[in-house]
């Protein structure tokens, strides 16, 4: 039996959510890179979840239950990002165009503050849940 029910869900939602700022805030930092180590613009990243199953132990229920969230991949957003021309720009081809990376900053605001909530709700998740336990603590004395 699990003395904090719903810390260890929280914990992996938590982690989760923080590699997912960290992924967004790598790709604010390289919204103007027009060139990486491959030559090409910067890609997007993204970040994608998967739930964690476990088998219930000295449970009837023979069904696995929900662990919690992990992180299944990071991958680069196929899109093309805009061409703008700009002749003067070191990368610029022969007729001036730059590829820019195919980062929008008003999409990754807005995942920032998707991510920001999450991970505030699931640190609510673990303080509840520490508060939960100490009162059945007190209760037991």
């Amino acid at each position: 039996m699990d003395i904090i029910p719903g810390i260890e869900s929280a914990t992996g939602g938590l982690q989760a959510q923080r590699t997912r700022l960290d992924v967004i805030a790598q790709n604010i930092a390289n919204a103007q890179t027009t060139r990486g180590a491959n030559g090409k613009p910067y890609a997007r990243q993204v970040v994608s979840f998967e739930t964690e199953l476990i088998k219930r132990i000295g449970d009837s229920a023979t069904s696995p239950a929900l662990r919690g969230v992990k992180v299944s991949a990071v991958t680069s957003d196929p899109r093309q990002g805009p061409v703008v021309h700009n002749p003067s720009h070191p990368d610029a081809d022969a007729q001036g165009f730059v590829h820019m990376p195919n980062v929008n900053m008003a999409m990754e605001m807005v995942d920032l503050i998707s991510a920001t909530r999450a991970y505030e709700a699931n640190l609510s998740v673990g303080t509840s849940s520490r508060e939960i336990a100490a009162k059945c603590l007190e209760i037991a004395r």
